[in-house]
């Protein structure tokens, strides 16, 4: 059970994955051939396509990547979008040029071919928007993936996979970027808890002595180390007023 679990599970992602490369979008076709060996019915196909949908994915037609976006991210867009409007325009034609001359590795088409791609790069981000992260640091992770892609296009085969191999070392930044994100946040979280809890001890043995405790009456009482009280307090930039810092003694 637990195996076909990680599979569909598994099987959401990659369809998430592809939609990014779709215009935010997806066929019924690809998501019934998806799931096609879990022969799903139609209330649960009925339940993957609302929970894609709640993800901003459209089914059969482009998705509303826009209803993603915060108000600071809207706001970051319209100045950064208008910077991006005083790049030259590009006619299919030159933009392969370019993706040709930068597959032998020229370094002024390699420049000129990240350029090109700068707005690829916001419409990626609007893709990843509200997943915790801010369409302005998810816009620098991508500039800065296309940047190191265009460099290593020796690895493409064919003009015609240029496009794709950079939209996915962008995507895969982004990704990444939005992973170690979230990991940062729970260990803050996990910080934050257990500063709290230290603090909240301290005040209730104040409350029952009538003093402030000293960081040894609070570590015997806890069972912890007292240098886990010390960098309680330092991260709460010392601003926990019941526990007696001068002195690590009992009274």
């Amino acid at each position: 059970m637990e195996k076909e679990q990680l599979i569909f599970a598994q099987t959401l992602e990659q369809l998430k994955e592809t939609a990014r490369l779709q215009e935010n979008m997806l066929t019924s076709e690809q998501i019934q051939e998806s799931f096609e060996e879990m022969k799903l019915n139609e209330a649960q196909l009925s339940l993957i396509h609302e929970y894609l949908q709640k993800n901003h994915i459209g089914i059969d037609e482009p998705g509303k990547a826009d209803e993603n976006l915060t108000q600071e991210d809207i706001n970051y867009l319209n100045i950064y979008l208008d910077e991006l409007k005083e790049l030259p325009a590009v006619s299919d034609g030159e933009k392969r040029a370019v993706m040709m001359s930068a597959l032998t590795q020229d370094i002024t088409a390699c420049n000129k071919l990240v350029e090109i791609f700068l707005p690829q790069v916001v419409e990626i981000a609007k893709l990843y928007a509200g997943q915790g992260a801010l369409v302005e640091d998810l816009i620098g992770e991508g500039n800065v993936a296309l940047a190191s892609a265009v460099t290593m296009l020796d690895c493409v085969e064919s003009i015609d996979e240029v496009e794709g191999f950079l939209g996915k070392m962008i995507m895969d930044a982004m990704q990444d970027y939005i992973g170690e994100d979230s990991d940062n946040r729970g260990l803050d979280e996990k910080v934050l808890e257990k500063v709290n809890l230290i603090n909240d001890k301290a005040k209730e043995m104040a409350d029952e002595l009538l003093r402030k405790v000293t960081i040894a009456e609070l570590a015997k009482e806890m069972e912890i180390e007292e240098d886990e009280i010390k960098e309680a307090i330092r991260l709460s930039a010392n601003h926990m007023e019941y526990i007696e810092e001068g002195t690590n003694e009992g009274q």
